[in-house]
Protein backbone atom coordinates (compact mmCIF):
# COMPACT_ATOMS: atom_id res chain seq x y z
CA UNK A 1 0.00 0.00 0.00
CA UNK A 2 2.52 2.35 0.96
CA UNK A 3 6.02 2.53 -0.45
CA UNK A 4 9.01 4.77 0.57
CA UNK A 5 10.84 6.61 -2.47
CA UNK A 6 14.49 7.72 -1.93
CA UNK A 7 15.57 11.00 -3.68
CA UNK A 8 19.29 12.29 -3.51
CA UNK A 9 22.17 10.25 -1.88
CA UNK A 10 21.77 9.01 2.09
CA UNK A 11 24.17 10.99 4.35
CA UNK A 12 23.65 14.01 2.13
CA UNK A 13 21.77 17.64 2.50
CA UNK A 14 19.85 16.22 -0.51
CA UNK A 15 18.57 12.94 0.51
CA UNK A 16 15.15 12.75 1.05
CA UNK A 17 12.53 9.74 1.60
CA UNK A 18 9.05 10.64 -0.11
CA UNK A 19 5.99 8.22 0.27
CA UNK A 20 3.46 7.17 -2.42
CA UNK A 21 0.12 5.31 -1.66
CA UNK A 22 -0.48 3.16 -4.38
CA UNK A 23 1.81 5.06 -6.81
CA UNK A 24 0.29 8.52 -5.31
CA UNK A 25 2.55 10.51 -3.56
CA UNK A 26 1.76 11.32 -0.38
CA UNK A 27 2.44 13.21 2.61
CA UNK A 28 3.84 11.11 5.51
CA UNK A 29 2.66 14.11 8.26
CA UNK A 30 -1.11 14.32 6.53
CA UNK A 31 -1.93 11.89 3.69
CA UNK A 32 -1.19 8.96 6.37
CA UNK A 33 -4.38 8.19 8.55
CA UNK A 34 -4.01 8.50 12.68
CA UNK A 35 -5.26 5.25 13.00
CA UNK A 36 -4.87 1.97 11.87
CA UNK A 37 -8.02 0.37 11.88
CA UNK A 38 -11.87 1.42 12.25
CA UNK A 39 -11.45 0.65 15.65
CA UNK A 40 -8.72 2.78 16.42
CA UNK A 41 -7.19 0.12 18.65
CA UNK A 42 -3.86 0.91 16.34
CA UNK A 43 -2.11 4.01 15.27
CA UNK A 44 0.19 4.33 12.71
CA UNK A 45 3.98 5.38 12.78
CA UNK A 46 6.42 6.74 10.40
CA UNK A 47 9.89 4.94 11.21
CA UNK A 48 12.27 8.01 10.89
CA UNK A 49 15.26 6.45 13.33
CA UNK A 50 15.50 2.83 13.66
CA UNK A 51 17.06 1.36 16.66
CA UNK A 52 20.94 1.55 17.16
CA UNK A 53 21.76 4.53 14.77
CA UNK A 54 22.18 8.01 14.79
CA UNK A 55 21.34 10.08 12.08
CA UNK A 56 18.86 11.94 13.41
CA UNK A 57 16.12 12.16 10.19
CA UNK A 58 12.44 13.36 10.59
CA UNK A 59 9.75 14.29 8.80
CA UNK A 60 10.85 17.97 6.93
CA UNK A 61 7.39 19.92 8.26
CA UNK A 62 8.53 22.84 6.08
CA UNK A 63 9.07 20.79 2.72
CA UNK A 64 6.12 20.23 0.03
CA UNK A 65 4.83 16.86 1.26
CA UNK A 66 6.91 16.32 3.82
CA UNK A 67 9.72 13.92 3.03
CA UNK A 68 12.03 12.56 5.78
CA UNK A 69 15.57 14.38 5.79
CA UNK A 70 18.13 14.14 7.99
CA UNK A 71 18.40 17.10 10.74
CA UNK A 72 20.93 20.03 9.58
CA UNK A 73 22.84 22.18 12.26
CA UNK A 74 25.13 24.96 11.41
CA UNK A 75 25.44 23.35 7.89
CA UNK A 76 25.94 20.50 8.80
CA UNK A 77 24.11 16.70 9.29
CA UNK A 78 23.33 16.25 12.81
CA UNK A 79 23.97 12.57 14.16
CA UNK A 80 23.19 12.20 17.61
CA UNK A 81 26.07 11.64 20.15
CA UNK A 82 26.67 7.61 21.29
CA UNK A 83 26.07 8.67 25.11
CA UNK A 84 27.12 5.70 27.10
CA UNK A 85 26.36 3.41 27.93
CA UNK A 86 23.99 3.96 24.80
CA UNK A 87 24.61 3.68 21.00
CA UNK A 88 22.46 5.83 18.99
CA UNK A 89 18.57 5.73 19.21
CA UNK A 90 17.10 2.70 21.90
CA UNK A 91 14.23 2.14 19.87
CA UNK A 92 12.38 2.57 16.82
CA UNK A 93 12.05 6.39 16.91
CA UNK A 94 9.83 8.35 14.78
CA UNK A 95 6.04 10.37 14.76
CA UNK A 96 2.35 9.94 14.99
CA UNK A 97 0.65 11.21 11.31
CA UNK A 98 -2.05 13.32 11.37
CA UNK A 99 -0.95 14.83 15.03
CA UNK A 100 0.73 18.05 15.62
CA UNK A 101 1.52 19.96 19.06
CA UNK A 102 0.47 23.57 18.31
CA UNK A 103 3.20 26.25 19.50
CA UNK A 104 0.54 28.49 20.16
CA UNK A 105 -1.61 26.18 22.75
CA UNK A 106 0.06 26.33 26.28
CA UNK A 107 -0.48 22.96 27.98
CA UNK A 108 -2.53 23.01 30.65
CA UNK A 109 -0.63 20.01 32.34
CA UNK A 110 3.39 21.11 31.33
CA UNK A 111 2.68 24.53 31.50
CA UNK A 112 4.59 25.27 28.13
CA UNK A 113 3.42 25.78 24.52
CA UNK A 114 3.91 22.49 21.68
CA UNK A 115 6.59 22.17 19.83
CA UNK A 116 5.18 22.78 16.66
CA UNK A 117 5.74 19.33 15.40
CA UNK A 118 3.67 15.63 15.05
CA UNK A 119 4.03 13.57 17.92
CA UNK A 120 7.03 11.83 18.53
CA UNK A 121 7.01 7.83 19.45
CA UNK A 122 9.29 5.13 20.42
CA UNK A 123 8.77 2.00 19.30
CA UNK A 124 10.07 -0.72 21.86
CA UNK A 125 9.23 -4.14 20.51
CA UNK A 126 12.35 -6.53 19.47
CA UNK A 127 12.28 -5.96 15.82
CA UNK A 128 14.82 -3.01 14.04
CA UNK A 129 12.77 -1.08 11.94
CA UNK A 130 13.62 -0.01 8.37
CA UNK A 131 14.13 3.85 8.27
CA UNK A 132 10.82 5.28 6.47
CA UNK A 133 8.61 2.18 7.55
CA UNK A 134 5.01 2.30 8.55
CA UNK A 135 4.24 0.45 11.49
CA UNK A 136 0.72 -0.43 13.19
CA UNK A 137 1.26 -0.13 16.90
CA UNK A 138 -0.13 0.11 19.84
CA UNK A 139 -0.28 2.95 22.37
CA UNK A 140 1.49 2.36 25.66
CA UNK A 141 1.70 5.33 27.81
CA UNK A 142 3.57 8.97 27.43
CA UNK A 143 5.98 10.64 29.26
CA UNK A 144 6.22 14.85 28.76
CA UNK A 145 9.81 15.97 28.03
CA UNK A 146 10.74 19.82 28.12
CA UNK A 147 12.84 20.68 25.50
CA UNK A 148 13.88 24.43 25.64
CA UNK A 149 10.52 25.20 27.45
CA UNK A 150 8.66 23.58 24.53
CA UNK A 151 5.92 20.47 25.88
CA UNK A 152 7.70 17.29 23.42
CA UNK A 153 5.66 14.10 24.13
CA UNK A 154 6.97 11.00 23.91
CA UNK A 155 4.41 8.10 23.24
CA UNK A 156 5.15 5.13 24.30
CA UNK A 157 4.01 2.03 21.88
CA UNK A 158 4.66 -1.34 20.44
CA UNK A 159 4.25 -3.06 17.30
CA UNK A 160 1.19 -4.75 16.68
CA UNK A 161 2.74 -8.09 15.51
CA UNK A 162 5.76 -7.76 17.72
CA UNK A 163 6.02 -11.07 19.86
CA UNK A 164 5.47 -9.08 23.14
CA UNK A 165 3.06 -6.86 22.20
CA UNK A 166 0.23 -9.41 23.91
CA UNK A 167 1.81 -8.95 27.13
CA UNK A 168 2.07 -5.32 27.12
CA UNK A 169 -1.37 -3.47 27.37
CA UNK A 170 -0.55 -0.19 29.48
CA UNK A 171 2.83 1.05 30.84
CA UNK A 172 2.62 -0.56 33.74
CA UNK A 173 3.11 -3.70 31.88
CA UNK A 174 6.23 -2.40 30.03
CA UNK A 175 7.97 -2.58 33.80
CA UNK A 176 6.76 -6.11 34.38
CA UNK A 177 8.12 -7.59 30.60
CA UNK A 178 11.41 -5.09 30.17
CA UNK A 179 12.50 -4.09 33.51
CA UNK A 180 14.75 -1.24 33.42
CA UNK A 181 14.00 0.24 29.81
CA UNK A 182 11.80 2.82 31.11
CA UNK A 183 14.03 4.00 33.27
CA UNK A 184 17.11 3.69 30.47
CA UNK A 185 14.55 6.10 28.19
CA UNK A 186 14.18 8.97 30.21
CA UNK A 187 17.73 8.67 30.90
CA UNK A 188 18.64 8.60 27.27
CA UNK A 189 16.11 11.80 26.99
CA UNK A 190 17.30 13.36 29.79
CA UNK A 191 21.13 13.65 28.89
CA UNK A 192 20.99 13.19 24.57
CA UNK A 193 21.58 16.78 23.72
CA UNK A 194 24.30 17.53 26.95
CA UNK A 195 27.39 16.57 25.36
CA UNK A 196 26.17 19.21 22.55
CA UNK A 197 26.70 21.98 24.88
CA UNK A 198 22.43 22.09 25.31
CA UNK A 199 21.41 21.84 29.08
CA UNK A 200 19.90 18.54 30.15
CA UNK A 201 16.22 17.89 29.20
CA UNK A 202 13.87 18.28 32.32
CA UNK A 203 10.19 16.37 32.58
CA UNK A 204 7.04 17.25 33.19
CA UNK A 205 5.28 15.58 36.65
CA UNK A 206 8.48 14.72 37.69
CA UNK A 207 9.27 12.64 35.07
CA UNK A 208 6.65 10.17 35.80
CA UNK A 209 5.22 7.83 32.76
CA UNK A 210 1.61 8.34 32.04
CA UNK A 211 -0.70 6.03 31.22
CA UNK A 212 -2.77 4.34 28.14
CA UNK A 213 -5.45 6.19 29.04
CA UNK A 214 -3.42 9.79 29.36
CA UNK A 215 -1.65 8.87 26.27
CA UNK A 216 -4.71 8.32 23.94
CA UNK A 217 -6.52 11.85 25.42
CA UNK A 218 -2.92 13.57 24.23
CA UNK A 219 -3.16 12.19 20.32
CA UNK A 220 -6.71 12.84 20.40
CA UNK A 221 -5.97 16.77 21.27
CA UNK A 222 -2.65 16.99 18.98
CA UNK A 223 -5.33 15.11 16.46
CA UNK A 224 -7.36 17.92 16.55
CA UNK A 225 -4.80 20.77 16.53
CA UNK A 226 -3.75 19.24 12.91
CA UNK A 227 -7.23 19.49 12.12
CA UNK A 228 -7.35 23.40 12.69
CA UNK A 229 -3.29 23.27 11.00
CA UNK A 230 -4.45 21.68 7.84
CA UNK A 231 -8.17 23.32 7.29
CA UNK A 232 -7.53 27.23 7.86
CA UNK A 233 -4.82 28.74 6.56
CA UNK A 234 -2.12 31.05 8.25
CA UNK A 235 -2.45 28.82 11.55
CA UNK A 236 1.10 28.13 11.23
CA UNK A 237 3.19 29.69 8.13
CA UNK A 238 6.32 27.64 8.64
CA UNK A 239 4.44 24.24 8.34
CA UNK A 240 4.16 22.68 4.72
CA UNK A 241 0.50 21.29 4.75
CA UNK A 242 0.34 20.34 0.81
CA UNK A 243 -1.46 16.78 0.73
CA UNK A 244 -3.32 14.13 -2.06
CA UNK A 245 -6.29 13.14 0.21
CA UNK A 246 -7.60 15.15 2.88
CA UNK A 247 -11.14 16.58 2.64
CA UNK A 248 -11.69 20.34 3.34
CA UNK A 249 -7.82 21.16 3.63
CA UNK A 250 -6.52 24.28 2.53
CA UNK A 251 -3.39 23.09 0.67
CA UNK A 252 -5.23 19.60 -1.35
CA UNK A 253 -3.10 19.20 -4.29
CA UNK A 254 -3.85 17.31 -7.09
CA UNK A 255 -1.73 13.80 -8.49
CA UNK A 256 -0.02 15.68 -11.06
CA UNK A 257 1.28 18.30 -8.44
CA UNK A 258 1.99 16.07 -6.10
CA UNK A 259 4.01 14.12 -8.73
CA UNK A 260 5.85 17.24 -10.04
CA UNK A 261 7.12 17.62 -6.30
CA UNK A 262 8.70 14.14 -6.31
CA UNK A 263 9.89 14.60 -9.90
CA UNK A 264 11.53 18.01 -9.09
CA UNK A 265 14.18 15.98 -6.54
CA UNK A 266 17.41 14.58 -7.45
CA UNK A 267 17.68 11.06 -8.60
CA UNK A 268 18.33 8.19 -6.08
CA UNK A 269 21.99 7.85 -5.44
CA UNK A 270 24.65 5.64 -3.49
CA UNK A 271 24.93 6.63 0.31
CA UNK A 272 27.70 8.80 1.01
CA UNK A 273 30.50 8.36 3.10
CA UNK A 274 29.94 9.19 6.94
CA UNK A 275 32.98 10.67 9.47
CA UNK A 276 33.80 7.86 11.66
CA UNK A 277 33.31 10.23 14.49
CA UNK A 278 30.08 9.93 14.45
CA UNK A 279 30.49 6.18 16.01
CA UNK A 280 32.29 7.61 18.87
CA UNK A 281 31.12 7.26 22.70
CA UNK A 282 30.71 9.90 24.57
CA UNK A 283 30.62 10.22 28.65
CA UNK A 284 28.23 12.29 30.68
CA UNK A 285 27.94 12.64 34.43
CA UNK A 286 24.56 11.90 35.74
CA UNK A 287 23.14 14.98 37.99
CA UNK A 288 19.73 13.09 38.66
CA UNK A 289 20.22 8.96 39.55
CA UNK A 290 18.52 6.35 37.16
CA UNK A 291 18.52 3.15 37.37
CA UNK A 292 19.58 2.18 34.22
CA UNK A 293 21.27 -0.83 34.62
CA UNK A 294 19.42 -2.53 37.07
Amino acid sequence: MYSVVERGAPNTLEYRIFYTRDGTPISPFHDIPLYADDSQQYCNMVVEIPRWTNAKMEICKEEPLNPIKQDVKKGKLRFVNNVFPYHGYIWNYGAIPQTWEDPAHVDENTKAKGDNDPLDAIEIGSGVSKRGEIKQVKILGVIAMIDEGETDWKIVCIDRNDPLAEQMNDITDVEKVMPGYLEATRDWFRIYKFPTGKPMNEFAFNGEWKDKAFAERVIKETNEYWKVLVSNKGVADDVATKNTSVQNSNALITVDEATQILNSQPVAAAAAAVEASTQNQVFVKRTIPENVCC
